[in-house]
């Protein structure tokens, strides 16, 4: 009886459902190059200048009246924010979303039925063509930032982000390390609408959607200033090393480091290779003694801190830590992945005998650290824009074998660390090669245009003067007097109202 009830109640939620989606019309999106809708078993990447060239098909059970076909790609960002309010059983939750990112797809009149009324059976196909674009129009981002730097960056496009069904190598659904409070999504959309005879309003007759995932290329930014007692990046560190318990100091270690040269991802579709770079890890030994040897060195362990930020409001700056945890409206998570482990016992000292700039002695060394991504998460390039950022830092951390003490000397170092994706070499750009060179041309040429550089002519001194007088009339003067004219300028009889006339040149040049 359980069952039979069971049964009968899913058999009336299927009717009732398909009853209620009878009228819908059944909308279909393709890509050309993904005939199946996915790469494989998984959504296919694009980068920059990329094509998206498909067709969406639509097919209506009965005959549907309708005004317009909307085909558009769209980029949006979507974040939340929860804090807690000092009652700590009340949990404060601040949501934004942002539309970055919309190309329209023209559609030609005569592909659309006259009168505009989709037929039942029949299938109604509409072609669109997308590029994936450099980057965005200023109005993506129209808040205030505190520097042209900030705005700029929030001008670029972001790449997909924080979508566990998008996330991937092309074989596997990976982990991008985001959390479920910032989310990146692109998609192609199809809306048909039609206006209502009541009052005009436009209703949805039917929409769809196809997510795409767009890992746009990016450019190697300027290494960042780092200062001494920066709160986030350490890039020199200096520790005494003991002989051992009461035995005095053997020396000082120093190691440091500079941010590596970035890390290039491949363009999607490219044939899969390892992500590596390389980072040089310096290493000075100042002996207290001159019979003194350099420490034995340990373990050099390495792993990659990957931080997103995510804001409820429109980031003005460069998100920090501090900024996440001092304003309320933004948010970090932080995620760490193990690089290497090895031991670097051999590395060879060099010793520097003293003269007359250095007065003692010292020692020191060079180790290569080598930086591979592992394959088995899915890294997006940096990025900042005006809801979600992506910033990655190095932790590089030295293990000293020193007799006589309970735990080994250790010294870390926090390395800023840029991920960069790479440009499809086949892509064609939106400007070409030759239109581009016709710009340089012609922006020399007006560069080199004479400009005049005599003074205005009579007529216009004249309705200078006459707008002088309108804006001083009805004004109160603070002082009869009249006051120091500008160079050039001078006071002459017969100037009305005290106003100074311009003294020309005996060369007719302005001095």
């Amino acid at each position: 009886m359980y069952t039979e009830s069971v049964s009968s109640r899913n058999s009336v939620a299927s009717q009732i459902l398909a009853a209620t989606q009878s009228g819908k019309p059944n909308i279909k999106i393709s890509l050309n190059d993904d005939p199946q809708g996915t790469y494989g078993a998984y959504v296919k990447s694009y980068t920059t200048l990329d094509r998206l060239d498909g067709e969406v098909s639509v097919t209506v059970p009965q005959d549907t009246r309708f005004d317009n076909v909307e085909i558009t790609f769209e980029g949006f960002a979507k974040t939340y924010v929860e804090r807690l309010t000092p009652a700590a059983t009340v949990n404060a939750r601040t949501e934004a979303f942002q539309i970055f990112l919309k190309l329209n797809q023209p559609i030609d009149e005569p592909t659309l039925p006259q009168p505009r009324v989709l037929e039942a059976g029949r299938t109604y196909k509409f072609p669109f063509t997308f590029v994936v674009p450099e980057q965005l129009l200023p109005r993506a981002c129209v808040h205030s930032c505190e520097s042209n730097q900030v705005h700029d960056a929030h001008l670029r496009l972001p790449p997909s982000l924080g979508d566990p069904n998008l996330a991937s190598s092309g074989n596997c659904l990976l982990d991008d390390l985001a959390p479920a409070m910032s989310k990146i999504s692109y998609a192609v959309k199809v809306r048909i609408t039609r206006n209502r005879n009541s009052d005009s309003k436009q209703i949805t007759v039917g929409d769809k959607s196809k997510k795409v995932r767009i890992i746009p290329s990016t450019e190697e930014q300027p290494p960042l200033n780092i200062y001494e007692g920066d709160e986030q990046y350490v890039l020199r560190m200096e520790k005494d090393i003991k002989k051992g318990i009461f035995k005095g100091k053997l020396g000082r270690l120093t190691m440091s480091a500079s941010q590596p040269k970035s890390l290039l991802l491949p363009p999607p579709q490219a044939a899969v290779c390892a992500t590596t770079t390389m980072a040089t890890v310096n290493l000075r030994f100042d002996p207290s003694e001159l019979s003194s040897q350099p420490p034995r060195l340990g373990t050099l362990s390495s792993k990659m801190k990957v931080a997103t930020y995510f804001s409820s409001k429109p980031m003005k700056d460069f998100p920090t830590k501090s900024s996440a945890i001092s304003d309320y409206s933004r948010g970090l998570y932080v995620d760490s992945v193990p690089l290497s482990s090895r031991c670097i016992e051999s590395a060879q000292w060099e010793k520097h005998e003293p003269d007359r700039s250095m007065g003692k002695a010292f020692y020191t060394a060079k180790v290569l650290v080598p930086i591979t991504l592992p394959k088995n998460k899915s890294f997006t390039p940096t990025f900042h824009s005006c809801l979600v950022a992506r910033i990655y830092q190095l932790d590089l951390t030295l293990s000293v074998q020193a007799s006589g003490v309970m735990t080994d000397p250790t010294l870390h170092l926090k390395v800023p660390l840029q991920i960069l994706a790479a440009r499809n070499l086949s892509a064609t750009p939106i400007i070409s090669a030759s239109e581009q060179e016709a710009i340089a041309a012609r922006e020399a040429e007006h560069y080199f245009e004479p400009r005049s550089i005599a003074p205005p002519s009579p007529e216009y001194v004249e309705i200078a003067d006459v707008r002088e007088e309108q804006a001083s009339v009805g004004q109160v003067q603070s002082s009869t007097a009249p006051s120091a004219p500008p160079p050039g300028y001078s006071f002459f009889t017969g100037a009305s109202n005290g106003v100074p006339g311009r003294i020309m040149s005996p060369l007719g040049l302005s001095p």
